[in-house]
């Protein structure tokens, strides 16, 4: 921090930024940041104003103080921490060389009822301030802007709301909006109806119609608990820390909603959105001086400091464990309707702001659960008793004091106990034995891999990363340094051994607060919480005079009326054509024929020392009957073992010398003819550059010698995927209605839905009820033979220039030993079109005078027709999708398709 440095007769200590030189003169500090922050050079001219001063911790940079500069080199970025003079308002900067630019402010919302108001706000700060007072103009926004992400979350303590973009006008267009949506909204009344609770006559223009709640919250909240996993998880947290906000549904309970009043939710803006409870965050290479000026000029000038109270005091810790039991709704695609009971056990951590022993305990919880080498694992997943770890399961470090839980879902009633014991057990195994050298180097290769894996959105990625710890005073800074953490753990170790045990020890073994909370089924759990909802209606219908009935039909009808009146956007910014680059970068791809006929596409990024490897194998060949079964293959193949390698070592082989495989089915919709398509297999991965060998080592094993014969763990993952699978659906049930809508339109939707659909939900179901697994394990062998070969293969690779020469090597030897088909295998569907394949940068569809050619599907029996389908659900939400068939990509019309559907989701 800059309140360490000191200065006497012009010398200064640079402590903070881990340098023991001194620097004669305040001159040649800007000459510092100049040569060795590249990624500061935006700003670096505003410190030439700071020449005059010797007082660096007052640093001032208009009328926000410099408080700390700090190179962070194993992220590539430097960290630039700021404070706001009047308004004590925090800012951090992030300056590193990425053209996609994120923006985010952040507010700590500490409710203490479930009425949902911090959610409800979120929702309505953004339908129209006092600069921008039209409806929606977020959704407005989306057509003027060229953003790459928009929206807003509310977390249990905090909202926060984040948007990024390449374009530096689209920054000063969407910062404006969203400053003035978050400081300055118009929080209507009717917006108040519309976007959190009212009530309303069923047909709104009839006022004989009986009165309902309504409402986009109170209806998404009640959507949200439809999920046993998010039940289970909101009374964990509810529960585990009881003394405060953590205590209450940040989100809102659809039986408490309906006790919010317009007036709470406007004073809960008065107090909460407040630059003195806010956090801001920039990142990118955009100017620093620029977003702080029209921060300052937009907003903060407008407001004097405040003393926020929404700081959330520490859980007080319990002097003896406590038991709950809770019940949820049936899952009526359970594998086995008597089990259907969830339990686990969890333990109170400390401050997640002391961010090593976070770091720490983060590790340990990987350690204990993650993946089948992990000491719970074993004695949990494979002892048969459930059918995947419970909800929330592992390290949870979004509150003020972490917690870690572990349990079991799918299990018997009778086996709560059992389980417990198993969890006792388990971790007094863990304190006598530790863990294995090869499983902690494991994790920090993981690490390692998460510090130089850099996505498009690693803005995003950070702002969410740091918004928990920052939002309870800690320091984001420290939380980005990663390397400092991974070294010091490692001289932990070091010092002791036992480190790691101890900690078991101390937050597991010797942990008073431990919670242990049981879900079972209650086959009338939904007739009941319809019971209460009516009677909680009833109870506000009666306390209505003829007046308020009156008022509500008036309203509504108001309501109706400028729903569906057209909205003037013309007070919001928008980019000219002069604003937008007349150019695209131009990316330099290269592809080559690797063991003469494999095409392989290479292009050099600085992808920061990590390799990127990707290949799409055909399913022409693949029989019908097989198709249902690829998810499956897919799910499992990297989970079996391969070579020499059983599941364990090839998990742990995984781990250490690569970033994940994944294989996944991948259907590619032509763009020139909706009923062409491209039917294949993906297998995805990632690694350091120093362990490419061994990674494609892996993919040679598992493409050549995958194991098809660990009955009793296939079965295990069966079980686990069928929970997933179900678990899903109250979450996506809106995806999985437009997929079955899209079915019978074209051929590649009804290929979608078998891989991605209903059918493959139910499918699960089938096999995880089967008593004898075998027949369904025979069948992976024979997709192996149609799939794991060169045949019809294309492959594509990311990697540093300096890289690209060995990397190059490396895949030709993992081609030339993959095996082939000794003949010919005919594609079971008779009509294929072989359409040519450009070669990368050129545009030419040849390489060294051999033609890429990919194999697309057609039907031309196919006849495409409208059909309902209705699947009955247990669930009080309905999930309606609505698919229209249209026309493909390279037809002049779909660009003014794109256009209608945008107006009909109410974005124009």
């Amino acid at each position: 921090m800059l309140s360490n440095y000191y200065s006497k007769k012009k010398k200064v200590i640079l402590s903070a930024l881990g340098l023991n030189f001194l620097i004669c003169n305040i001159r040649n500090l800007n000459k510092w940041f100049l040569m060795s922050l590249p990624a500061l050079k935006c700003w670096v001219p505003v410190l030439s104003n700071l020449r005059q001063t010797n007082h660096l911790s007052l640093f001032k940079i208009t009328i926000f103080f410099l408080i700390q500069v700090t190179p962070i080199p194993e992220l590539f970025l430097t960290a630039v921490k700021l404070s706001h003079d009047n308004t004590g308002a925090r800012y951090l900067h992030l300056a590193r060389e990425d053209k996609n630019n994120l923006f985010s402010v952040q507010f700590r919302t500490t409710p203490m009822d479930s009425t949902g108001v911090p959610h409800i706000l979120e929702h309505t700060v953004l339908c129209g301030s006092q600069k921008y007072p039209c409806r929606d103009p977020f959704f407005k926004m989306l057509n003027r802007s060229l953003s790459t992400f928009m929206n807003a979350f509310t977390a249990s303590d905090y909202t926060l709301y984040p948007f990024s973009t390449q374009n530096p006008k689209d920054f000063q267009n969407l910062l404006s909006v969203y400053l003035d949506a978050a400081f300055f909204p118009c929080l209507r009344e009717l917006d108040f109806w519309q976007e959190g609770w009212r009530l309303e006559h069923e047909d709104p223009a009839d006022p004989q119609t009986p009165l309902i709640f309504k409402g986009i919250v109170f209806n998404e909240m009640k959507g949200a608990f439809t999920d046993n996993e998010r039940i289970f998880s909101q009374h964990l947290q509810n529960r585990l820390l009881p003394d405060h906000t953590y205590s209450v549904i940040s989100g809102g309970d659809p039986l408490c909603i309906p006790d919010l009043t317009w007036e709470q939710l406007k004073q809960f803006h008065a107090t909460h959105y407040h630059p003195s409870n806010a956090r801001f965050f920039t990142y990118g290479n955009f100017q620093l001086e620029k977003h702080l000026k029209q921060i300052d000029e937009e907003t903060l000038s407008k407001f004097q400091k405040i003393e926020p109270s929404t700081i959330v005091p520490a859980q007080k810790p319990w002097d003896k464990p406590r038991e709950y039991q809770i019940t949820c709704g049936p899952d009526s695609l359970a594998t086995d309707s008597s089990k259907q009971t969830t339990v686990s056990v969890s333990f109170l951590l400390p401050g997640i702001t002391n961010t090593f022993e976070a770091f720490t305990l983060n590790l340990l919880s990987s350690l204990l659960i993650g993946g089948p080498n992990s000491p719970f694992y074993k004695a949990l997943i494979e002892s048969g008793l459930g059918t995947g770890f419970s909800p929330d399961v592992g390290y949870n470090g979004y509150t003020r004091e972490a917690y870690f839980s572990v349990g079991l879902q799918g299990i018997a009633e009778k086996d709560i106990q059992t389980v417990r014991n198993i969890i006792d057990r388990t971790i007094d195994e863990v304190i006598e034995k530790g863990f294995e050298d090869d499983r902690i180097e494991a994790l920090l290769h993981k690490t390692e891999i998460q510090m130089k894996h850099q996505s498009t959105s690693f803005g995003l990625t950070l702002t969410s990363y740091i918004a928990s710890c920052w939002n309870h005073d800690g320091d984001p800074v420290e939380l980005l340094k990663l390397g400092n953490q991974m070294a010091q753990f490692r001289q932990r170790l070091k010092e002791s051994p036992v480190f790691l045990q101890e900690k078991i020890k101390q937050y597991f073994k010797n942990n008073q607060h431990k919670l242990t909370l049981s879900m079972k089924p209650d086959d009338k759990y939904y007739e009941k919480q319809t019971q209460m909802e009516t009677e909680k209606l009833q109870q506000k219908v009666n306390s209505l005079s003829r007046k308020d009935k009156e008022r509500i039909y008036e309203k509504g009808l108001e309501l109706r009326t400028q729903q569906s009146k057209t909205q003037d956007a013309s007070c919001l910014p928008a980019l000219k054509v002069s604003d937008i680059e007349r150019t695209i970068p131009f990316t330099e791809l290269d592809v080559t024929l690797a063991a003469g006929e494999i095409p392989v596409q290479y292009c050099a990024q600085p992808t920061n020392g990590m390799v990127y490897f990707r290949a799409f194998s055909s399913l022409n060949t693949l029989p019908e009957e097989l198709k249902l079964y690829v998810p499956l293959f897919c799910s499992v193949l990297t989970k079996l073992g391969c070579g020499i390698l059983n599941y364990r070592e090839q998990a742990q082989q995984i781990e250490l010398k690569t970033g994940g495989m994944t294989v996944s089915p991948h259907v590619l919709p032509d763009d020139s003819h909706l009923d062409t398509y491209e039917q294949g297999v993906l297998f995805s991965s990632l690694c350091l550059d120093r362990n490419l060998p061994d990674m494609m080592h892996l993919w040679s094993e598992i493409f050549n010698n995958p194991c098809f014969e660990e009955e009793e763990h296939f079965k295990v993952l069966v079980k686990m995927s069928a929970q997933e699978l179900s678990n899903g659906i109250p979450d996506s049930g809106h995806l999985y209605a437009a997929i079955r809508a899209s079915r019978t339109l074209t051929p590649a939707g009804d290929l979608q839905e078998t891989f991605n659909g209903m059918d493959q939900v139910r499918l699960m179901k089938r096999i995880a009820e089967m008593t004898d697994i075998k027949p369904v394990l025979r069948k992976l062998p024979r997709i192996k033979k149609h799939l794991l070969n060169c045949d019809n293969m294309r492959c594509s690779v990311n990697a540093t220039p300096q890289q690209m020469s060995e990397t190059e090597k490396v895949v030709e030897r993992f081609i030339k030993n993959l095996g082939r088909s000794k003949k010919e295998r005919k594609t079971v569907r008779p009509h294929v079109i072989e359409k040519p394949a450009y070669n990368g940068s050129s545009g030419s569809t040849y390489v060294n005078g051999s033609q890429i050619i990919r194999k697309l599907i057609t039907d031309p029996t196919f006849k495409p027709c409208q059909m309902k389908t209705h699947f009955l659900l247990p669930f009080p939400v309905n999930y309606v999708g609505e698919c229209v068939r249209t026309v493909a990509y390279t037809d002049p019309d779909h660009a003014r398709n794109s256009r209608k559907r945008r107006c009909l989701r109410g974005r124009c």
